[in-house]
């Protein structure tokens, strides 16, 4: 019989099968990293990067962030139907105690347009995971040697999304993990399908304010649904406020601003409501992005929720 491991390594492991892909409480500014149908989606150079440090002052708390990277290939569209076409990349890390997962993506997406307004994106993103284990952290009760080797997966990775959006709404399609991975240690464990689906719709108030309502919906096969709703207000698009809740988890609060046209700065801190709240309250997020994209209507929310 392989030897019992500590409790700690038993819930950290269940926890890494049923919460397999990380979230982010800053989704609604950088969409490109949960859904590859965003490749090539704006007709410029993209660059959006962040870091999420969840459960602060608890011991090996989870961290995560990525980087991601999108550029058009064709900016014009000679008609309607005539498709678009985007690259990007993604690269993301995640770390929860003795467990840490990394990914290296590829992304293509196809945008066809229906009306002036109106657009359905197809994308797809293609690349590695890597799984480790770093058994210096692990702690046994017995000598076990499936544990105490250092432990590395490297296998194929592959995600499809969806996209479809009018000038001043959108609705999105993510299916994550099409390609099943399993890994041991101790025991087997398995990446599995996650599917998500998001939207959103900006009211315009005047040219200056607009309200803006977001949710997110998330259909792990393994755990509970859950679910993020957030309200961003913004101001003449530089400044943006917003509040949400991620259901049986925490209360969200963003706030972001425009340094310039190109350079864009935003803070996410969730109060944590979970049972988890007695250990740790805080959960912090910084992200930032870089477009080389220029507005037609400067300082004004009369532009489309999407270029």
């Amino acid at each position: 019989m392989r030897g019992l491991v500590f409790l700690l390594l038993t819930m950290t492991a269940l926890s890494a099968n049923a919460q397999q892909i990380p979230q982010y409480s800053q989704w609604t500014a950088h969409q490109l990293a949960l859904n590859p149908a965003h490749a090539g989606i704006k007709k410029c150079i993209d660059v959006h990067a962040l870091y999420r440090n969840q459960w602060v002052g608890m011991a090996d708390s989870p961290t995560s962030g990525f980087f991601t990277a999108s550029i058009p290939l064709k900016t014009k569209q000679t008609k309607l139907f005539s498709p678009r076409h985007g690259l990007a990349l993604r690269f993301e890390g995640d770390r929860a105690g003795m467990f840490n997962t990394n990914r290296l993506n590829l992304g293509y997406a196809a945008h066809f347009n229906f009306t002036t307004e109106t657009r359905l994106s197809l994308g797809v993103y293609a690349g590695v995971v890597n799984f480790g284990f770093d058994h210096s952290r692990a702690v046994t009760l017995q000598n076990d040697e499936s544990v105490m080797r250092e432990a590395t997966v490297l296998r194929p990775d592959a995600h499809f999304g969806a996209w479809w959006n009018g000038k001043n709404y959108y609705i999105g399609l993510m299916i994550n993990q099409l390609i099943p991975t399993k890994w041991n240690v101790g025991s087997t464990s398995q990446f599995r399908f996650h599917t998500a689906i998001n939207g959103g719709y900006k009211f315009a108030v005047n040219n200056d304010f607009a309200i803006i309502p977001h949710f997110m919906l998330r259909m792990p096969i393994v755990s509970k649904m859950n679910a993020d709703l957030i309200v961003n207000f913004d101001y003449r698009n530089q400044i943006n406020l917003g509040l949400g809740y991620r259901t049986t988890d925490a209360i969200l609060f963003n706030v972001g601003f425009k340094i310039n046209e190109q350079f864009a700065l935003n803070y996410s801190f969730d109060l944590n409501v979970s049972g988890l709240s007695h250990i740790s309250k805080h959960t912090h997020e910084v992200g930032v992005s870089f477009i080389t994209c220029r507005p037609e209507k400067k300082g004004t929310n009369n532009c489309s929720l999407f270029d």
